[in-house]
């Protein structure tokens, strides 16, 4: 059965230990070297980025995110271990691990890291398709030539090269399509390398939980299991035309998956659509002062997000929902493109105005859209605000500063609400 050791790459027959170098971490299987299809997921990406930076806070419980107001961004295995998630108000978070040490989040760090990353897995392949920050598809198909080595044992390069130039660790999932390749990233973390095989994929979906597919929300979960679908097997009961008249589109696609099919290709040059930052509120809120808060410190994120993406976008958007989940949305269109968190809060803070009275609200969240390259963003002055061309001015010198001096070097009050 083909293998390789994890810690020094040498590839082998079945063992339980290498012996080059005598590490227990040898990965074999069946099919090991003939599938291409990889997700690779960092683990705790945030929180492992804050520890690399600091060594005093190895051993101890980390939370990236907000103050009590705030949710968790991401937490590290310790946190999670006392039952943090992401997304959780962060009051709750701080009952389950009150010893835990809170950190602002510091994106222009967490971006740069990730493009350090993504030069390596350029190096593997040229088909590299980014999920986020953290993760990504990659298709090694064809590159065993060009490498010396299956896909499998240069996946290994890749995280062992993670771990020793950048101090940082990642989950591998590899499998014959992209659906089975993420569900796989996830099946041992941290520092996974799990492998599903096409003669294996029946056996293994079989007794597994529908909530694997990625997409499978709280609200989808309730509708399958009020048609009674639990698991895989549950789905492949159904005909393909019952699916589709039950749950419309997605029900041709829960056919295929329930049948472990996914035909999507690894794509390198799928377009950024849109950039958008949301949080779901651990009790319903009509507060203007927190909802304004809230929404200062997204349209923050999403600028954040958008300069180091090199993107600025003609459309604000605005999405709220209401303690009965109807969703609200408005939009408005920009004059010019904009990545300036001044220009995105304003906007949507006038599309909030117009709808504010209708809350408690349970969600918030705020994106730009109609995306464009930054070089065709805020172009013009705005001839209504005199001074807007001022405030990017401010805007522009604090991301300097704060690039230069840490993201605490200048703080909006706003953000502090």
């Amino acid at each position: 059965m083909p293998g390789f050791c994890r810690d020094c790459l040498t590839q082998i027959d079945r063992a339980r230990r290498c012996p080059s170098c005598g590490s227990p971490r040898v990965l074999s299987h069946p099919e090991l070297f003939d599938l291409s299809i990889a997700h690779m997921d960092c683990d705790a990406f945030y929180a492992s980025v804050e520890k690399r930076d600091n060594p005093e806070l190895a051993d101890k419980p980390v939370i990236i995110g907000g103050g009590r107001r705030g949710v968790v961004s991401t937490a590290c295995y310790v946190a999670r271990i006392r039952g943090v998630r992401s997304a959780m108000p962060m009051f709750k978070a701080l009952e389950l691990c009150p010893d835990a040490v809170v950190i602002k989040p510091r994106g222009a760090v967490y971006a740069e890291v990730s493009k350090q990353i993504r030069a390596m897995m350029d190096e593997l392949t040229p088909v590299v398709e980014p999920l986020s920050l953290d993760e990504a598809f990659m298709d090694l198909s064809g590159t065993a030539k060009l490498h010396g080595a299956p896909p499998a044992v240069m996946l290994g390069r890749l995280v062992k090269r993670m771990k020793d130039e950048l101090g940082l660790t990642g989950s591998i999932g590899l499998s014959h399509n992209k659906f089975l390749a993420k569900v796989a990233s996830d099946l041992d973390k941290p520092r996974g390398f799990s492998v599903i095989g096409k003669a294996e994929t029946a056996d293994f979906l079989s007794d597994k939980p529908v909530r694997l597919i990625w997409g499978i929300g709280p609200a989808a979960q309730e509708s399958l299991e009020r048609a009674g679908i639990r698991t895989f097997t549950d789905l492949l009961r159904w005909e393909q035309e019952a699916l589709v008249a039950r749950f419309g589109s997605m029900g041709a696609r829960l056919w295929h998956l329930a049948r472990g099919e996914d035909r999507r290709r690894v794509s390198s040059h799928e377009p950024v659509k849109s950039i958008s930052n949301e949080t779901t509120f651990y009790e319903d809120t009509g507060d203007p002062d927190i909802l304004d808060g809230h929404l200062w410190r997204m349209a923050e994120k999403v600028s954040d997000r958008a300069k180091a993406k090199g993107l600025a976008g003609r459309v604000v958007t605005l999405k709220l929902k209401k303690a009965n989940h109807r969703i609200l949305t408005r939009r408005v269109s920009l004059r010019d493109a904009t990545q300036m968190a001044d220009t995105i809060y304003r906007r949507a803070r006038g599309l909030f105005d117009q709808v504010g009275d209708e809350g408690p609200f349970r969600l918030l969240g705020c994106g730009l859209s109609d995306l464009c390259p930054e070089a065709q963003a805020d172009m013009s002055g705005d001839l209504l605000d005199p001074n807007a061309s001022r405030r990017a001015g401010a805007e522009r010198a604090a991301d300097a500063i704060r690039a230069r001096f840490g993201p605490d070097a200048i703080l909006k009050g706003r953000s502090l609400r």
